[in-house]
């Protein structure tokens, strides 16, 4: 089996109900595998979660498909390979499975990029025909006027900065360039061959940019001076898509918003789709306020949940939901698609996709 064993068990802790269709895909697939299913609770305390799974099934796996349930390492004495249905490895980076073994972390990356893009597009198109104001008047039965009152400004010829040019951010690149948008990707390393453009991670099909030909430029780096290079590119609209990581804590302020919006005589949207901790909140609050910024768009804040007394609740300019934006009803399928792209490999011996690299903490 390419260097696994004979014999993989696979141990699935996850919140949600055992989708015996996919599980059974999975048996007749790899007749090499038996699955043992753990549903739990939704919760992120990962030891209340451990406990709750037998002693015998930790020792058993191999494989381990979980979401918040990461054992200690002493626990799971023959586990090879992690796979998380996030996108993200966060949850995990300070746990002892992750410091301090060479486990195979593997994300599901890229199942993401539909549903999230159509709520990057769903708010910004809300932002931009002023919709607020009219369902407003839809729930007071008013008609209202036509005229200046709700200006709309499309978003043909206009810029999209997208911080993050994974499979979130390819997916809103691919429709930003189909409605006329000049699209500008923005990377942590360079992408300056057309080998280094591609997405080389799980796509779903018909989605995204695999070839990485929709921006009309690329930037990369982590320090400021690149970051500020990129913002400063008469941005109309910033997309935030990357992980989380020491870096990327608090990427955005003060001085980012200023150079992103000109010192305010170029105010721009500004979407955030990754982590909340990415942004200095209290300044991007002020820089709504002041009209630094004409709007924004948060799936996530810091922190979750979003206190009831945060000022961010009564921004006019201000759309809020509750980091939902990767829901969807083919998350499941396209989670255990990951991982059965990844057993296939496993069985011939080829490198895994969305593999965790520990260096840089995604």
């Amino acid at each position: 089996m390419g260097g696994g064993p004979a014999k993989d068990t696979l141990l699935a802790v996850l919140p949600f109900p055992e989708p015996k269709d996919i599980t059974q895909r999975l048996l007749q697939n790899f007749p090499a595998l038996d699955i043992n299913f753990v549903q739990t609770p939704f919760i992120n305390d990962g030891r209340e979660l451990c406990k709750l799974v037998p002693k015998h099934l930790w020792e058993s796996a191999t494989i381990l498909v979980t979401l918040f349930a990461i054992p200690e390492p002493d626990e799971v004495p023959n586990l090879e390979w992690i796979h998380l249905v996030s996108a993200g490895s966060n949850q995990m980076q300070n746990t002892d499975i992750y410091k301090e073994t060479k486990i195979t972390i593997t994300t599901s990356s890229g199942i993401h990029g539909p549903q999230i893009a159509e709520w990057v597009w769903m708010t910004g198109l809300v932002h931009s025909h002023s919709y607020n104001q009219l369902y407003e008047l839809q729930k007071r039965h008013e008609w209202g006027s036509k005229g200046a009152q709700y200006p709309v400004r499309d978003w043909v010829g206009r810029r999209i900065g997208i911080l993050g040019y994974g499979s979130i951010g390819r997916q809103v690149g691919r429709v930003a360039k189909a409605v006329g948008m000049e699209v500008l990707a923005f990377t942590a390393t360079p992408k300056d061959t057309p080998e280094s453009k591609k997405d080389h991670g799980f796509i779903v099909p018909g989605t995204g940019d695999p070839e990485g030909e929709v921006p009309v430029e690329w930037y990369s780096g982590v320090e400021k001076e690149s970051l500020h290079n990129f913002l400063k590119q008469n941005l109309d609209w910033l997309v935030i898509a990357v992980p989380l990581t020491e870096q990327t804590r608090h990427f955005l302020g003060e001085e980012e918003f200023r150079v992103l919006s000109h010192d305010g005589k170029r105010p721009a949207l500004v979407t955030n789709i990754a982590r909340g901790p990415i942004v200095d909140q209290p300044a991007l609050i002020e820089a709504l306020k002041d009209g630094t910024l004409s709007g924004a768009a948060l799936d996530v804040t810091d922190p979750e949940p979003l206190p009831a007394d945060s000022e961010l609740w009564g921004l006019k300019n201000v759309i809020i939901t509750p980091h939902v934006s990767g829901n969807g009803v083919a998350y499941t399928e396209r989670t255990f698609k990951v991982l059965e792209q990844n057993l296939e490999h496993r069985e011939h011996g080829e490198k895994l996709i969305n593999v965790v690299r520990r260096s840089r903490g995604y």
